[in-house]
């Protein structure tokens, strides 16, 4: 709703992200493209209280690759001219649209980088990938194929969350460990919808962009770790190998379903059910006062030791938080909208 406040062509791509077409509101709004995004952020921002990330760009492909090249809170404006500035770090496999399946095709023909990709001939695209392979690659050259479409959503397939991390490890319990963070955050998005998967999906990436991925079916929908954790430690037994070094981890949530009147099966133990599902209510409450995963499963607990950033070492964020709102949102302080250009707590 903040972002329909600024143009009515905005489209609810899943429970977190969404697109914005601000085409032709530079004179109406009295602003260039540039500051019209960054307003709808620090709206979103402030009003919410989350921080997002934005890209501006010319084609939806290019937006969400713009939006992703900064977190957790960046901003990211990529004209024609600067599109291969942005390309040529991305791996091809981090293009929306390109799955791991087409990456691994792509990896074979030597396309390791999106901009390779978009450096191919148009034959040779044509030739060797299907109608939305095509498309995708039309959109990184700055040609708009999907339109943004205003529809509402009410519907969400799917909850992902990924985690890549440097330098590459073997360890399988710190491979583990990022998994189960992954599942973690998934499970927290579903609830805050009230909804629940009834497939899981994990995958691992290797260090030459590889992914193996496996899923599994559940008996009902459940959006809880502890319920949960055990079937993903038999998926990533399942994919891990003990000679690789691996880049990132995820975890899928699928088929998701509303969170209410779930129906057990003959052989679960409902009374245990619930009470996890009470244990889960009391672990959002402690999160909304004191910050996401304040409460966490023990499995995911050597991030902690280690340290959440890119190397290992704490984040720039736990570095600095001590001044800033993060902190103050970490230890549930109210933030008070300031009267002048002077905030006062």
């Amino acid at each position: 709703n903040v972002m329909r406040r600024f143009t009515p062509q905005v489209e609810e791509y899943s429970i977190d992200e969404a697109f914005a077409d601000i085409t032709g509101l530079r004179r109406p709004l009295k602003a260039s493209y540039e500051t019209i995004a960054l307003r709808m952020k620090d709206a979103i921002e402030w009003e919410l209280g989350l921080t997002v990330s934005v890209g501006l760009s010319l084609t939806k492909v290019l937006a969400k690759a713009a939006s992703k090249h900064r977190k957790p809170s960046g901003f990211t404006v990529v004209p024609g001219r600067a599109i291969p500035l942005l390309l040529e770090s991305l791996p091809v496999g981090g293009v929306w649209g390109i799955g791991p399946a087409t990456a691994s095709y792509l990896d074979k023909l030597g396309v390791r980088t999106a901009l390779d990709f978009a450096r191919l001939a148009e034959r040779t695209v044509r030739q060797r990938l299907t109608k939305p392979g095509v498309e995708t690659w039309r959109e990184l050259r700055g040609t708009s194929v999907y339109p943004v479409s205003p529809e509402e959503k009410s519907v969400y397939a799917s909850i992902s969350k990924t985690k890549t991390f440097a330098p590459p490890s073997a360890d399988p319990e710190y491979l583990f460990a990022h998994l189960i963070r992954n599942l973690e955050s998934a499970c927290i998005k579903a609830r805050r919808y009230g909804l629940a998967p009834r497939r899981v999906a994990a995958f691992l990436k290797r260090q030459n962009f590889d992914t193996s991925g496996r899923e599994a079916r559940l008996n009902r929908p459940c959006a809880h770790p502890l319920e949960l954790s055990p079937l993903l430690r038999g998926l990533f037994n399942d994919l891990y190998r003990r000679r690789d070094l691996y880049r990132a981890t995820g975890v899928v949530l699928l088929d998701l379903a509303p969170d209410a009147n779930i129906q057990y099966s003959l052989f679960e133990d409902p009374l245990r059910a619930e009470k996890i599902r009470e244990l889960y209510d009391a672990v959002d409450a402690v999160s909304r006062r004191y910050g996401k995963h304040a409460l966490h499963l023990g499995g995911s607990h050597l991030i902690e030791v280690r340290g959440k950033g890119r190397r290992g070492d704490p984040t720039v964020r736990e570095k600095t938080c001590p001044y800033g709102k993060t902190r103050r949102k970490q230890l549930g302080l109210p933030l008070f909208r300031p009267a002048s250009g002077n905030a006062e707590t």
